[in-house]
């Protein structure tokens, strides 16, 4: 009997990542593939003759066929983000084609039940996906020592955990530079968490670094902390609006923090783009329809979600993860509210 071919190995021939190979091959919607990737993917899974098979998986014993996606946030924030059902539709899909079921645990920081630890110790689940890792979780170290199948979607570059994550900094300097090409010098920024969420950290760091490499000195005092909810985005905005002289443009990190950001800027006098250009960070479904549409930065939700559930489902099985840190790319999406195509016309 031959042989069975593996998605790796079209990896290598293709000279991609594995998880690459599962966009490609299982056409993963919302992801920015190019056309030339697509096809020496398909052109590798033709020559090696690849046909997938999930039944292996299925077949493993003593497992729950149960995986966790967890985050460290609290259910009103959880059900605030317009973000995270895309990530959990990607997650749960992929998990299902490979007979997994998914247990969704939003899990805030005050919790004294030992989080998501007992997820794992007692078996509940045979390995958790972790969402917006923090540089502070205590949980997290001892039970990546014990063992336990963990992937992060974010990054902790001091835990050695496989994790598939957007560029954050970089994504967040073509936010910038966007707004700095439209004229604006004055910037503020609305950040998507508090910054021990890393995601958070690396947006703000990609702001500043924006900032220094146009010669514009970073002012502390541009910059509120949101906290994942529309009303989050509403406080912080109404403090940068009691400035003087006012900020020209503000970069919020997350769309969903924009949308409490715009209310509060609808209740003044100011206009948007007019007044006050304002670009997200996320690309949540709703933006087109707010008013106006919302300039933000694409990232692949969908894709993140599919990702980490065929990397952790792949190391529940033993397979090797040769490549433990997967980058997708993000996009700038220009719709109205940072004046450019008011610009145009």
């Amino acid at each position: 009997m031959p042989k069975k071919v593996t998605a790796a190995e079209v990896a290598e021939v293709a000279g991609v990542s594995r998880t690459t190979v599962s966009f490609v091959l299982n056409n993963v919607p919302g992801m920015r593939i190019s056309e030339e990737t697509r096809t020496r993917v398909i052109e590798a899974a033709h020559k090696l003759g690849y046909h997938p098979d999930a039944t292996a998986r299925r077949m493993v014993s003593g497992k729950t066929s149960v995986i966790g996606f967890v985050l460290r946030q609290s259910p009103d924030q959880v059900f605030a983000d317009h973000f995270l059902p895309q990530v959990l539709s990607g997650l749960s899909q992929y998990a299902s084609s490979e007979g997994y079921y998914t247990l969704f645990a939003p899990i805030p920081l005050d919790d004294n039940s030992d989080g998501y630890t007992r997820l794992v110790r007692e078996r509940h689940v045979d390995g958790i996906v972790l969402s917006g890792p923090r540089s502070d979780d205590e949980e997290l170290p001892k039970i990546h020592a014990e063992g336990a199948h963990i992937v992060l979607v974010g990054q902790l570059p001091s835990l050695d955990i496989p994790s598939i994550d957007v560029d954050n900094v970089g994504g967040a300097k073509q936010a910038i530079q966007h707004l700095l090409s439209l004229g604006h010098r004055r910037i503020a920024m609305i950040t998507n968490a508090p910054l021990a969420y890393t995601a958070s950290a690396d947006r703000r760091a990609g702001y500043r670094q924006a900032l220094e490499e146009a010669g514009l000195a970073y002012d502390a005092n541009l910059v509120r902390m949101g906290d994942f909810t529309p009303q989050s985005g509403y406080r912080a905005m109404s403090e940068l609006l009691a400035l003087r002289p006012l900020p020209e443009a503000v970069f919020v990190a997350s769309d969903t923090v924009a949308l409490g950001a715009m209310q509060a800027i609808r209740q003044t006098d100011l206009r948007i783009p007019q007044d006050l250009a304002l670009i997200g960070f996320d690309d949540i479904p709703l933006d087109e329809y707010v008013d106006p549409p919302l300039t933000t930065i694409h990232l692949p939700a969908f894709g993140l979600g599919w990702g980490a559930a065929e990397m952790l489902i792949r190391l529940i099985s033993g397979e090797e993860i040769r490549t433990r840190q997967v980058y997708l790319d993000t996009e700038l999406v220009v719709r109205d509210s940072c004046g450019a195509n008011q610009n145009k016309s």
